[in-house]
């Protein structure tokens, strides 16, 4: 059997996170980032925030429907907390974006590898993949 693609990126991301404590980090860090930059988004156009989404849903739903529902119903539940989060939309996202990139940063510094999207920016997209992989292959889901 051959490997598709979403297993494919997910074992190249994977690659440059398998010390305990970055994949901790990542595990944290990505949905705090994912968080903050659609709130980030949003603040600037809500319609900026609607256009990234619907782009990243046509990039999920290529890989996998399983990851693209989850995506989905994540993403409702950033945006019910992005407009909840009101008058201090941009002064807590700005923060959560900058302390979530730089547990990132330090995660790869203990890692010695360098961030895969550096390589290659949709590994930007796969990063919340990956967390969601991990608490699939714990609770048995297979995408």
């Amino acid at each position: 059997m051959t490997e598709c693609r979403v297993d494919s990126l997910l074992a190249h991301y994977g690659s440059s996170h398998t010390h305990p404590t970055n994949e901790l980090i990542h595990m944290i860090a990505i949905p705090l980032i994912a968080l903050s930059l659609s709130g980030l988004l949003y603040a600037i156009h809500p319609y900026l925030l609607y256009a990234f989404l619907i782009g990243s849903f046509i990039y999920y739903a290529r890989l996998s429907a399983v990851f693209l529902i989850t995506m989905l119903a994540w993403s409702a539940v950033m945006l019910w907390i992005v407009q909840a989060l009101g008058a201090q939309l941009v002064a807590v996202c700005t923060a959560v974006f900058v302390g979530a990139w730089i547990l990132q940063l330090i995660g790869h510094k203990i890692e010695g590898k360098k961030p895969s999207f550096f390589e290659d920016i949709q590994y930007l997209w796969v990063g919340p993949l990956f967390v969601l992989s991990k608490l699939f292959i714990k609770i048995g889901i297979k995408w």
